[in-house]
């Protein structure tokens, strides 16, 4: 897919690749979505997922932060369990909850039931709808750089066992550790289909992806080195040798040497100041970590704790500024157009 000259350029992908650009690069998780009026009229009696897969209505919702803040990259607006959807997954987004599932997989008979219902390793024609989006917005972006997204295979596996969101993955950790085999087949599954879907993506012209595992912080190191990080590294790896991937997690602190070896870049949530994470992970380029509760703070509390995070930043070969998580909904949007000017005088 052809792109501008210019883009090779950009600010964003210059960190990616562990340079230090001329502007300092950010942007913010969930940037698209709740935070923002326009989303919230356009969004009005359509559901998550018919969003997620409408081409024309997720590039708008992509494009919106991107017009709003003058951020440095988009990312694809969708949602984790959009993949599991495709391959006919039976699962929604109940509003006020999250995704649902209606049926767990919970027995090594319900894993062998998934993998033969859908095809982990999807072949492109399934995620057809995302990549028209992902079309549309490279014609629409010009020289900023469009990130795509999976979720991680532990994170998938997660839902799929728990059947919708879940505070400590008990079901799932239960199944790791109670049927290993069932397990491994669950992780193996999972990690074709975030590789297809990151490969859909790219294939119609994302610059880079991120896999995001939110809840592999439920896991020890031990576990997760054993049971999660092989399949997200089986996930990542043919997107890596075509894009600059990143790899994030919450309450990850513990696993980032871990994660760095899946990764070109690895994402730091608000727990872990950035010079820590640059010391355990030396080399790699990082993104975060602005605290997302601070964005509601009086603006001089916001404005030097983003100058520290960036400060701090300093000691990776290249930052990418960005939250430690996902941008609040009660979010007034003009805050984040005043940090991604901050961000470009630091």
């Amino acid at each position: 897919m052809p792109h501008s000259p210019a883009l090779a350029t950009a600010p964003l992908l210059s960190a990616y690749r562990g340079e230090r650009p001329g502007r300092l690069p950010v942007w913010f998780m969930r940037q698209a979505g709740r935070s923002l009026p326009e989303y919230r009229e356009l969004r009005v009696g359509t559901r998550m997922l018919d969003a997620c897969l409408d081409p024309a209505l997720a590039a708008e919702i992509t494009l919106q932060p991107v017009r709003r803040h003058g951020v440095d990259a988009a990312i694809l607006f969708s949602d984790i369990v959009v993949p599991l959807k495709l391959v006919g997954v039976d699962v929604e987004i109940v509003p006020g909850k999250g995704p649902v599932l209606a049926q767990p997989v919970r027995t090594a008979a319900d894993v062998a039931a998934l993998i033969a219902h859908a095809p982990g390793g999807a072949t492109p024609e399934a995620f057809d709808a995302v990549a028209q989006a992902v079309r549309i917005l490279v014609s629409e972006l010009g020289t900023t750089p469009l990130i795509g997204f999976a979720g991680a295979p532990f994170t998938l596996a997660a839902y799929l066992v728990e059947g919708g969101p879940s505070k400590d993955q008990l079901a799932a950790r239960t199944l790791m550790h109670a049927d290993p085999q069932a397990w491994q087949r669950l992780m193996d599954w999972t990690a074709q289909l975030s590789s297809a879907f990151l490969l859909a993506q790219i294939g119609a012209g994302a610059r880079a992806v991120q896999l995001f595992d939110s809840w592999a912080g439920s896991l020890s190191l031990a576990d997760y080195e054993r049971a999660a990080l092989p399949a997200s590294t089986a996930a990542l790896a043919a997107a890596r040798e075509r894009v600059p991937t990143v790899h994030f997690g919450t309450g990850t602190g513990h696993l980032l040497a871990a994660m760095a070896s899946a990764a070109d870049v690895v994402g730091v949530d608000h727990r872990t100041p950035l010079a820590e994470a640059a010391a355990s992970v030396p080399g790699v380029p990082l993104q975060g970590n602005i605290d997302p509760a601070l964005l509601a703070a009086p603006w001089e509390v916001l404005e030097g704790h983003v100058r520290a995070v960036v400060e701090s930043g300093r000691a990776a070969p290249a930052h990418v500024v960005n939250l430690g998580h996902g941008v609040p909904p009660t979010t007034d949007p003009d805050v984040l157009t005043r940090i991604v000017e901050l961000v470009h005088t630091l």
